[in-house]
C-alpha cells in the first residue's frame, strides 16, 4: 500500500506489517459522534430524507407490501453479488429458489445461484433478528456472515468468525486493513458506536458506519456483501422505517470507481464531505428508483387482477397471480403443491395465465417445464 497517499488529515494511523510481506496497514480512528456538516450538504440531506420517507410511505400504505418488498430484496442480492464478480440472471436465481439443489462440482453453474440465494437468506436473517429485538451488534453481523457463506465458495474461510490473518484489498494491495491483532479492538469500538447517542443525523451516521466496517474488513471473505447488508439494516433500524426498503448495491455498482475512491479518501485525507455527498445522492437515486418500481408493480398487479376476473378466473387463480410478484417463475408441480390441487388442475390454471399473457413458457430444455411472468421480471430487475 502506498503510504505516501495518506495525508496529515488521515482518519487513522499506519502501522508496519511483515505478513505476507513488509508493508503498511491502516487502523481507522473511532467514528465521530459530532461532525460539522458543510452547509452545502444540508439541502442534499433534506432531499435524501424526503425521498426515503416517501419510499417508506409508499410501502406502508400498500396492502400486502411484502409482495413488493421481496423483488426489491432479490434485486439487491443480485446486484451486491455482481459487485463481487458473481453473476446470476434473475431467472437463474428464481429457478434455484424454487428448487434448491446441491452443486455437483466446483464448476456447476448452480454454485453462483446458491451464493446469491445465501445473500437473500442472510438479509432475511438480519431482518428477523432486528425485529426480534436484537440491536445492530457483532452477533448480528456474524450470524449474517455465517448464513452468507454456508455451503458456497468461501465456506472454508471461517464463516461467522472474525479473521486471524492479514488481508488486502485489490490484487495490487491498494488498501490494507488493520492487522489481525487490531481487528477485535476496532470492532468493539464499531459496536459501541451503534449504541452511543450522537448529534449526527442517523442517515449520515449509517454511511459513516459503512465506511468503518469496510475499512476494518473483519472477515477473510464476504466483507463487501455483509457491509452492504448491514448498511440497509442500519438505515432501516436507525431511521425507524416500517420495512428495509432502501438498498444501495445497484448505485454502488453503477459508480464502482467513485465508491472505491471515496471510501479510500476518507481514510487517506479525512474527506467525509465527498463520501457523504456521494451516498446522499445514492439514497435519492435508489429511493426514487424503488418508488418507480413499486408503482409499476402495483399497476401490473391491478392489471392482472382485472385480466383474471375478465377471463372468469377463480379466487385460486387470483392467488396464483399474486404469488408471482414474490416469485415470477412457477412450474406445475409448484402450483400443485401450493394449492393442494391435482396436476391437471394446476396445468389448466397455468395454461389459462399463458393464454391471457401473464405467463410465458420457458425454454424446453429445462424439466420440469417452467413458466415466467416477463412483465414482472422486467419491472423488478431491469436496469434500463
Amino acid at each position: 500500500m502506498d503510504a505516501n497517499r495518506f495525508q496529515k488529515t488521515a482518519l487513522g494511523r499506519l502501522v508496519r506489517i511483515n505478513d505476507p510481506k513488509p508493508d503498511f496497514a491502516f487502523i481507522p480512528n473511532p467514528l465521530p459522534l459530532k461532525w460539522d456538516m458543510p452547509a452545502e450538504l444540508w439541502p442534499l440531506l433534506m432531499k435524501a430524507r424526503e425521498s426515503l420517507a416517501r419510499l417508506d410511505g409508499v410501502g406502508l400504505h400498500m396492502p400486502n407490501h411484502e409482495l413488493i418488498l421481496t423483488p426489491l430484496q432479490r434485486r439487491e442480492a443480485l446486484r451486491s453479488s455482481s459487485l463481487e464478480g458473481t453473476y446470476v440472471t434473475p431467472e437463474e436465481l428464481l429457478l434455484y429458489q424454487m428448487d434448491p439443489r446441491k452443486p455437483t462440482s466446483e464448476t456447476d453453474p448452480v454454485n453462483a445461484s446458491r451464493e446469491v440465494f445465501n445473500y437473500s437468506k442472510a438479509l432475511d436473517a438480519g431482518v428477523r433478528l432486528l425485529k426480534g429485538g436484537l440491536p445492530v451488534c457483532l452477533r448480528l453481523i456474524t450470524d449474517m456472515h455465517r448464513e452468507l457463506l454456508k455451503s458456497v465458495r468461501g465456506a472454508n474461510r471461517m464463516p461467522g468468525e472474525f479473521r486471524k490473518r492479514q488481508v488486502q484489498i485489490g490484487v495490487d494491495a491498494r488498501f490494507i486493513p488493520p492487522p489481525p491483532a487490531e481487528v477485535l479492538a476496532s470492532l468493539d469500538l464499531f459496536e459501541r458506536y451503534h449504541h452511543e447517542s450522537s448529534e449526527i443525523d442517523p442517515l449520515i451516521r449509517a454511511f459513516m458506519a459503512h465506511y468503518q466496517f469496510e475499512t476494518i474488513h473483519p472477515f477473510l471473505d464476504g466483507n463487501g456483501r455483509v457491509g452492504r447488508l448491514l448498511l440497509s439494516l442500519t438505515i432501516y433500524h436507525w431511521l425507524e422505517l416500517k420495512s428495509p426498503w432502501l438498498y444501495m448495491s445497484s448505485f454502488f455498482e453503477q459508480h464502482k470507481n467513485d465508491y472505491i475512491d471515496r471510501l479510500f479518501n476518507v481514510s487517506a485525507h479525512g474527506d467525509w464531505k465527498s463520501w457523504i455527498d456521494f451516498c446522499l445522492k445514492g439514497v435519492i437515486a435508489q429511493s426514487e428508483d424503488s418508488i418507480r418500481r413499486i408503482h409499476q408493480l402495483v399497476q401490473l398487479r391491478d392489471k392482472y387482477q382485472k385480466k383474471v376476473a375478465d377471463s372468469g378466473g377463480s379466487a385460486r387463480l387470483q392467488q396464483l397471480v399474486g404469488g408471482l410478484f414474490q416469485s415470477p417463475v412457477i412450474n406445475v408441480p409448484r402450483a400443485q403443491k401450493q394449492f393442494g390441487i391435482t396436476y391437471p388442475t394446476a396445468k389448466s390454471d397455468i395454461n389459462r395465465l399463458v393464454k391471457i399473457k401473464i405467463l410465458k413458457e420457458g425454454p424446453p430444455n429445462i424439466y420440469p417445464r417452467y413458466y415466467f411472468a416477463p412483465e414482472i421480471l422486467f419491472v423488478a430487475y431491469n436496469d434500463e
